[in-house]
């Protein structure tokens, strides 16, 4: 297996882990010391970034988190994914980027776009 191929799957582990509400699991098994983000909605601590998440999951515990695919170029690794907040809610597209060392994610930045209703684009977000 390449290492690219490698940080991918650690990529969507972590991701689908917090998605999932699986917050402290997710950080104990993928993140490293010195983890940062680049979120401009929480603090820059991981202590904020962490409980946003477990809030979130807690807020929204059927969420669906699919990803899409995931691109990996050295240390980077950008993942597209369908996220659904509940049944018959709004569809987000995000995108997260992740930098690795070590084989664990010292850094992330995301974005999450709403898909519109109607769609104007017959191919989609996804």
């Amino acid at each position: 297996m390449s290492d690219t191929t490698t940080l991918k799957e650690t990529a969507t582990a972590f991701l689908r882990l917090t998605a999932g509400g699986q917050v402290d699991d997710a950080f104990a098994r993928y993140a490293a010391p010195g983890f940062r983000h680049h979120n401009p909605y929480f603090a820059a601590d991981v202590a904020t970034l962490r409980a946003a998440m477990k809030e979130n999951a807690v807020r929204f515990p059927h969420m669906v988190y699919e990803v899409q695919r995931a691109i990996a170029e050295g240390p980077l690794v950008a993942v597209h994914a369908r996220a659904v907040m509940e049944e018959g809610g709004m569809e987000l597209a995000t995108v997260h980027i992740l930098r690795f060392e070590e084989g664990r994610i010292a850094e992330m930045w995301d974005i999450a776009q709403a898909a519109p209703v109607p769609m104007a684009n017959r191919d989609g977000m996804f």
